[in-house]
C-alpha cells in the first residue's frame, strides 16, 4: 500500500514539474495533492504508560510522510527522538513520559522541553506554554507554512492518601494530557482492569487555525500503590 501511494504521488509530482516550473506554485500543488490523498494523513501512533510502582515508559511508531527521500530515517528508529520517559529522581519530583508527532523539530527537541516543563506544579499550564512558546513560536520553524504537531504526556508522583479517604497507603497521582496544533487528534486511554480503551477525538476550538492555534485537554486519576 505504501509503495503504491509513493508511486502515485511521484507520478503527480513529475507531472507537476513538467507543467509548472515555478517553485512556489509547485509547493502549493503538492500541498493540495496531499490533502486530497489519504496517504498525506499524519498517522503517527504513540503511547505513554505508568505502572503501580510509578515507573513510566513511552513509545512511538510512524508511517512517515509521502515522497520521503531514500535513506530517510524517521523518529521511530532513533533513540529518544520522538518519545521520552524518565522516572522521578533527585532533580525530578515527577515521573514523565512524552510521545510526539509532527515536523522534525518537534521530534528532536520538543520532547525534552516538554519533559522539563512538566516538573513545574501546573502541568496543564506548563504544556500549553511549551506548545505556544517552544513549538509554534520557535524561531527554527518561522518559515513553515503551518506548524503542525501533537503530543501526549503522562505525569505521575507518589502522594499521601486523601484526608477523607479510608485508604492509609500512599497513592500515585497520575495526570494524562494531550495537545495538538492539527485540526484533530485521536486519543485513547485505559487501565489494566479495563477490557476496552476509552477513545476521544480532540479538535481545535471553533474558528481556530491549524498550525497557529493549540488545543489541550486531559484528566487526573489516582492509582493505589501495591503493598510494600
Amino acid at each position: 500500500f505504501s509503495l503504491a501511494a509513493f508511486k502515485r504521488n511521484k507520478r503527480k509530482l513529475e507531472l507537476a514539474e513538467k507543467v509548472e516550473t515555478d517553485l512556489i506554485q509547485l509547493k502549493k500543488r503538492r500541498q493540495s495533492n496531499e490533502k486530497e490523498n489519504d496517504s498525506g494523513t499524519l498517522d503517527t501512533v504513540g503511547a505513554v504508560v505508568v505502572d503501580q510502582e510509578g515507573n513510566v515508559a513511552a513509545a512511538v511508531s510512524s508511517g512517515g510522510l509521502a515522497l520521503k527521500h531514500p535513506g530517510r530515517v524517521g523518529q521511530a528508529a532513533l533513540y529518544g527522538c520522538g518519545c521520552w520517559a524518565e522516572n522521578t529522581g533527585a532533580h525530578n519530583p515527577y515521573s514523565t513520559a512524552v510521545s510526539t508527532s509532527g515536523i522534525c523539530y518537534f521530534y528532536k527537541y520538543f520532547r525534552v522541553e516538554c519533559s522539563c516543563a512538566l516538573q513545574t506544579e501546573d502541568a496543564h499550564q506548563a504544556l500549553l506554554e511549551t506548545m505556544q512558546n517552544k513549538f509554534i513560536g520557535s524561531p527554527f520553524l518561522a518559515n513553515e507554512d503551518g506548524v503542525l504537531g501533537g503530543v501526549i504526556v503522562l505525569r505521575s508522583c507518589r502522594c499521601a492518601a486523601e484526608p477523607d479517604s479510608s485508604q492509609e497507603k500512599p497513592t500515585l497521582l497520575v495526570e494524562f494530557l494531550w495537545s495538538h496544533t492539527t485540526e484533530s487528534m485521536c486519543v485513547g486511554y485505559m487501565s489494566a482492569q479495563d477490557g476496552k480503551a476509552k477513545t476521544h477525538i480532540s479538535r481545535l476550538p471553533p474558528g481556530a487555525v491549524a498550525g497557529q492555534s493549540v488545543a489541550i485537554e486531559g484528566g487526573v486519576c489516582r492509582l493505589e500503590s501495591p503493598e510494600s
